[in-house]
């Protein structure tokens, strides 16, 4: 299997963003734990049973696209962000405490 054929991207199956083929785990996952979590390769590769192939074409991929997946990154915090704010301006009262 070629680098190309590990990521796929299809409507309607992870929002439409690049993802390791065969799998709903997408370049976005494989990032942030590998990056922002610190997790090895190898780790990711075991902890969801992917080929170490997989997950190294995923990190190539986010190179390769770097702009656009950071730009999605950043949009999905963004929109947890205002959801948060939201749910928080929404509550009137505060919860009752157990006991």
């Amino acid at each position: 299997m070629s680098l190309d054929q590990r990521i796929e991207r299809t409507d309607g199956i992870c929002g439409g963003k690049p993802r390791i083929a065969g799998h709903r785990i997408t370049v976005q996952d494989v990032l942030v734990w590998h990056e922002r979590l610190g997790w090895s390769v190898d780790q990711i590769a075991s902890e969801y049973d992917l080929s170490l192939a997989d997950v190294y074409a995923a990190l190539a991929y986010y190179f390769s696209h770097r702009e656009k997946i950071d730009r999605s990154l950043e949009e999905s915090r963004a929109f947890i962000e205002r959801m948060k704010k939201d749910q928080s301006s929404e509550q009137t009262e505060p919860l009752a405490e157990d006991g």
